[in-house]
């Protein structure tokens, strides 16, 4: 279906779409826009589910995006999503000051872009070679900031179930868990970012944290993050970042022990990124390990308490050759794991250890026209369900 409806957009003329920014008022106001449209296999593993519970593989998303320039110094920039055709959500809303024309330095406030990874600048369809996501920024983790296990076993007992989990303290409604770092969701507050020469350095204060960004925070706490990325000669960006910010909403942290502000229950992430690009080929390899702080709460007599840090350990390698100018192949490996607790009956990690292996390619039918074509094999070690998935899935991308 998906391979005929891309030749019919071709044979009406495909280059008619417009291929560039909409510029209004001389200039000052830009309106440009993303639009993806993926069929794929079920999934009954839930592998590749969202926070905002939809599947990466079976996922129609629009996105406008639009940039008011206000003189030299300032400008405000915008942008709604629609997944599936349902709600419009604001993804994005900033302004953007630059205090000096001449130098490489602004500062944002608002809705801003992440700080923190090397994927969380290509979440759009038309940056990524590949249709899903790597684990860290997609995949649904046990963990959830408004509700928490009330002791090691019944967090054992969850493993694999993060794309709807339900626990003892907190909120009794059963609700989806968190990524390491969510794909889907800007953080609120401030961002200063700076280069010079070969050095570029982003730092920032928001209201969430990398698994759960926020609008309103919940919590009292403020999130810190920086990266610094070097680029030491053409083709080679090395990039760090860290991040560290409370985690658990203030009324889970109540059910659990009593009076608390949550501030000191945090996520603290750290992360390395290599990318590496020369003629035909582009090479990325990226780490986050990320560590969650959770109240202890008094267990029930037969179970074990739950002792923290939780930590995950994310790794990703992926590849792109272009066989022709139009058409591309390209292969991700992705491996997430988990630390291990202490229950009652067993020690294991905390959640279901998860490997991902994706191949596939891209046709260029025009500049901002894309075609593209995957097989992902998912494995998962433990948990009720699903343990190994093997889908296909297809996606037309457009933007301007």
């Amino acid at each position: 279906m998906l391979v005929s409806v891309t030749c019919a957009v071709a044979t009406a003329g495909a280059q008619s779409l417009p291929s560039e920014p909409i510029a209004l008022g001389g200039g000052r106001v830009t309106v440009g826009g993303d639009v993806s449209a993926s069929f794929g296999s079920a999934d009954p593993g839930f592998f590749n589910y969202t926070d905002y519970e939809h599947s990466a593989l079976r996922l129609m998303r629009v996105d406008v995006s639009a940039a008011v320039k206000a003189g030299p110094h300032f400008t405000l920039l915008g942008e709604v999503r629609s997944e599936n055709l349902g709600a419009v959500h604001p993804y994005a809303l900033y302004v953007r000051i630059r205090p000096w024309t001449a130098r490489d330095l602004d500062i944002q406030v608002g809705r801003v872009p992440p700080t923190f990874g090397a994927f969380a600048r290509r979440t759009y369809a038309s940056d990524n070679p590949l249709i899903g996501y790597p684990l860290a920024y997609q995949y649904l983790t046990s963990l959830r900031s408004e509700a928490l296990p009330a002791s090691a076993d019944e967090l054992l007992r969850r493993r694999g179930l993060g794309w709807r989990v339900r626990y003892s303290l907190g909120e009794p409604a059963a609700e989806p868990g968190l990524p390491l770092v969510s794909a889907f969701r800007w953080d609120t507050g401030a961002q200063v970012h700076a280069t010079a020469g070969i050095v570029s350095a982003t730092a920032s204060v928001t209201a969430g944290t990398l698994s759960n960004p926020l609008f309103a925070d919940d919590n009292g706490g403020r999130q810190i993050a920086g990266r610094i990325e070097l680029r030491p000669f053409s083709g080679l960006v090395a990039g760090t970042s860290i991040a560290r910010g409370p985690f658990v909403a203030r009324s889970a942290a109540r059910a659990a022990i009593g009076e608390s502000d949550g501030n000191e229950f945090t996520q603290t992430a750290w992360g390395g990124d290599l990318e590496y690009s020369r003629g035909y080929y582009l090479l990325r390899f990226e780490a986050i390990v990320s560590e969650w702080r959770l109240p202890m709460a008094q267990p029930p007599p037969d179970q074990q308490p739950l002792r923290t840090p939780l930590r995950a350990v994310s790794s990703s390698l992926e590849g792109r050759y272009k066989l022709r100018p139009r058409l591309y192949v390209a292969a991700r490996f992705d491996h997430l794991g988990f630390s291990e607790v202490a229950g009652t009956r067993e020690t294991a990690a905390w959640d279901a250890p998860v490997t991902r292996i994706e191949l596939g390619g891209g046709y260029s039918i025009q500049r901002n026209l894309v075609l593209k074509l995957s097989y992902q094999h998912n494995t998962r070690d433990g948990g009720p369900l699903l343990r190994m998935a093997n889908m296909t899935a297809g996606q037309l991308v457009f933007w301007f």
